[in-house]
């Protein structure tokens, strides 16, 4: 488990305000630069310009009071690479939440293109202005192309998230994207970058868990998604996601936001563990959940927070909410349901119980569920 002592190490020099921790060599990291620096040249030689502005209500149809959702983060966040305003993660997000919730939802995006996490600062300024229901946070890619120290880039993140919640509302946070998926990003770079992207989402992720968030991993899901079917999952730069590539992300965000509005209840994950150990773990399983849990009334053990993995596709779909959320993942325009969860599931017994043995050796104890 080098991945997770690393993650530790990542979040724990973060809060206490450390900053010489990398996720690579310098060297390394240097190759990466310059070659994240021609694939730039190539981006930008196919500029998607600005993207689309998607603020508004939607869900006009349903009655009641609306919900606030705010969106932060970099260009992924603010849907770069699509056309149209309904095309963005965040719509797709907004439209697929009024689905499940019955009710408005009126949308905020502040994200902007090109942002590290230290700009979350300045985001969070305008978001914290509209009082959000909950946000979420779509964050990472440019720390790493840009050689940001992961200690840093998530204590700006852990700053976000606390601050958030402090105001009274619910945080889910896509962790880092898998930049080893980015086309114009040569081998051998691409696993360098890979390694890189994971080990800053299982920081991220520790950071989320401790601050009261809950944590999606996007760099699995969408990596395998983009390999297998680049051409129709990025856009024309070939480094942003095409409106079916923010589909995909924002189907694995879904489920989540509606479980921490209360709107789908949490099914119980697998045993608890300490977060290290499950960041660890989500940042290699596509689409899946870390969240905090408890172990006999307490949240903390001696190795730090308690938390579960839950893959939110895998959920059954069953009664009134079930279809509910059913209806809330069309909505956002992704491929059906229950393909998503097959694609989700290619080795997930497999995983489950080598978890389930794995903490069975380690004594880990069940998990208390709300």
């Amino acid at each position: 488990m080098l991945r997770a002592f690393t993650a530790r190490r990542i979040a724990a020099a973060a809060a206490y305000g450390g900053g010489g921790i990398t996720a690579i060599g310098g060297v390394t990291f240097g190759l990466i630069v310059v070659e994240a620096r021609l694939a730039r040249r190539i981006i930008q030689s196919t500029s998607n310009g600005d993207p689309p502005a998607a603020d508004g209500l939607y869900g006009e149809q349903f009655g009641g009071e609306p919900l606030s959702l705010a969106v932060l983060g970099d260009s992924t966040a603010a849907g770069l690479g699509v056309h149209t305003p309904a095309e963005t993660p965040a719509a797709r997000l907004a439209t697929g939440l009024a689905g499940i919730a019955g009710r408005p939802v009126r949308l905020t995006n502040v994200a902007r293109s090109g942002s590290r996490s230290q700009a979350l600062g300045g985001q969070l300024e305008q978001a914290l202005q509209v009082r959000p229901d909950i946000a979420v946070i779509m964050i990472g890619a440019n720390d790493v192309t840009g050689r940001v120290s992961p200690a840093e880039s998530v204590r700006h993140l852990s700053d976000a998230v606390a601050r958030l919640r402090a105001a009274g509302g619910q945080v889910v946070v896509g962790t880092c994207p898998d930049l080893g998926s980015v086309k114009p990003l040569m081998q051998p770079l691409r696993w360098f970058a890979r390694r890189a992207c994971r080990q800053l989402a299982a920081a991220q992720t520790i950071a989320v868990i401790e601050h009261g968030g809950r944590s999606v991993s996007l760099g699995d899901l969408l990596g395998r998604e983009f390999a297998a079917d680049p051409l129709a999952m990025f856009s024309e730069d070939r480094y942003h996601p095409s409106a079916r590539g923010y589909a995909t992300a924002a189907a694995a965000l879904l489920p989540s936001v509606a479980a921490a509005l209360g709107l789908e209840p949490d099914l119980p994950g697998e045993t608890a563990r300490p977060v290290s150990l499950a960041a660890a773990e989500a940042a290699e399983r596509a689409g899946t959940e870390v969240t905090g849990a408890s172990v006999a009334g307490d949240d903390r053990g001696p190795r730090g927070r308690w938390a579960t993995l839950r893959y939110p596709l895998q959920r059954p779909l069953r009664g009134a909410l079930g279809r509910r959320l059913s209806t809330g993942i069309a909505a956002v325009g992704a491929i059906a349901p229950a393909r998503l969860a097959a694609r989700c599931s290619t080795g997930l017994s497999e995983a489950r119980s080598r978890l389930r043995a794995r903490s069975r050796r380690a004594g880990l104890p069940a998990a208390e569920h709300g």
